[in-house]
């Protein structure tokens, strides 16, 4: 399983990681293209989330868990 590929646009998959979870994102109208405004899908948005979101972790629960990220 890899997250990069969970972009919307290799797969239809559209995952985002945060605060070391992954979640599927594919059913929110608002990640279309697998893009939420100057975020991407397919990688870890810890930090720009943290930094720039006016919302916080709660807004992922709404989401289906797939895993936890793997740190190397």
């Amino acid at each position: 399983m890899q997250l990069a590929l969970r972009n919307g646009q290799e797969r239809e998959e559209i995952w985002v990681a945060y605060q070391g979870l992954i979640y599927d994102v594919t059913e929110s109208r608002l990640w279309r293209d697998g893009k939420h405004y100057q975020h991407w899908a397919g990688q870890d948005l810890t930090e720009e989330l943290d930094a720039d979101a006016p919302h916080t972790q709660k807004v992922f629960e709404r989401f289906p868990l797939v895993a936890r990220l793997k740190t190397q």
